[in-house]
Formats: C-alpha cells, sequence, structure tokens
C-alpha cells in the first residue's frame, strides 16, 4: 500500500508541475470539468423537474379521490349512515393527511429546483470567465510563438547557436512531448 501511495503522489506532484508549466493546459482541464458540472447540474434539473411533474399528477389524483369521498360522506349522512359515514370521513381525513404529504415533497423539490438552477448560472458564469482566460492564454501563446517565427537572419541563427529554446522547431516537438506526458499521466490516475 505505501508504494502504492509514494507513487500516487508522485504522480500528482508530476501532473500538478506540469499543469503549472502548462498553464493553457490546465484552464482547458478547468473548462472541461465546468462543462462536465453544468451537463450533470442540467440533468439534475430535469430530474427534479420531472419528479414535481409526478407529484403534481398525485396531488391531482388524491384531490379528485378526497371529493369523491367527501361526497360519499355527505350521501352517507343524507341517507342516516352512521357507520357508512365514520368510516368515509376517516378515508378523507387519511387522504387529506396522504395529498399534505405530496404537497410538502413537492415543495421541496421546487426548492431543489431553484437551488439547482442557481447552481447552474454561477457554473455558466465561471465557465464563461475560464474560457475567456483560456482564449487570453491561448492569444498570448500565439504572440510568442509568432514573435519567435518572425526571428530572421543573424539574429535567428544567433538565437539557434546560442540558444536552441527559441528554435520554433524545438519548441513544437517540446509542446508535443508535453500534451504526449500529460496523456500519459491522466492515464496512469485513471488506473
Amino acid at each position: 500500500m505505501g508504494l502504492f501511495e509514494d507513487m500516487s503522489r508522485f504522480l500528482e506532484t508530476r501532473l500538478e508541475e506540469f499543469m503549472r508549466n502548462n498553464p493553457h493546459l490546465e484552464l482547458q482541464v478547468l473548462e472541461e470539468q465546468l462543462r462536465e458540472q453544468e451537463e450533470d447540474t442540467l440533468k439534475l434539473i430535469l430530474e427534479l423537474q420531472r419528479k414535481e411533474k409526478q407529484l403534481q399528477d398525485s396531488i391531482l389524483s388524491t384531490a379528485q379521490e378526497i371529493q369523491l369521498w367527501h361526497d360519499r360522506v355527505s350521501k352517507a349522512k343524507a341517507a342516516n349512515r352512521e357507520d357508512l359515514v365514520r368510516a368515509a370521513q376517516e378515508r378523507e381525513a387519511s387522504l387529506l393527511r396522504e395529498g399534505n404529504q405530496f404537497w410538502g415533497q413537492m415543495q421541496g423539490v421546487k426548492e431543489r429546483i431553484e437551488k439547482a438552477k442557481d447552481l447552474y448560472r454561477q457554473i455558466q458564469v465561471r465557465r464563461r470567465e475560464v474560457k475567456a482566460k483560456s482564449v487570453e492564454a491561448e492569444a498570448a501563446r500565439t504572440q510568442t510563438k509568432t514573435q519567435t517565427s518572425w526571428d530572421t537572419g543573424w539574429n535567428k541563427s544567433y538565437n539557434r547557436s546560442f540558444n536552441s529554446g527559441a528554435d520554433p522547431l524545438d519548441q513544437e516537438f517540446r509542446r508535443w512531448e508535453a500534451d504526449e506526458e500529460l496523456e500519459r499521466l491522466k492515464r496512469n490516475m485513471k488506473r
């Protein structure tokens, strides 16, 4: 167990380090997480709305039964059938309690729907913020890449001979290798 925990901690540390060194990827991961949360929240809202509809149907059905038994109570009273009056009143009271329970459940579901809608709106706002930051980061990366590719003449050969990090091909390979490393770390984390 200790080896697994050590390896897990090592991988987490490497992943965090990798993400810090590649902030644009961190923003992409965050945006994906927010998208998934948005989908999950939307599914929850739809599920709660179905539950609310079921409860409304149950309340309506119970109200119709209450009306039926209320009429039967009146009919039994008119016929002087006290044995049926008491039984019908008990049934009517039982249905009223059941209807009140359905009503309380429906109110709880409505509150949960409102909270889920608020959460959904918050997630959407946060996702737009992250998307804007991601676009900014990508623009900064593109600008850096463009500046590097604009180097010409003796300055380019100077950079190549003394600073291999400014080589556009080298940078492209480094990004590609970094993306591959991220994917490998993700796969290892899922196991």
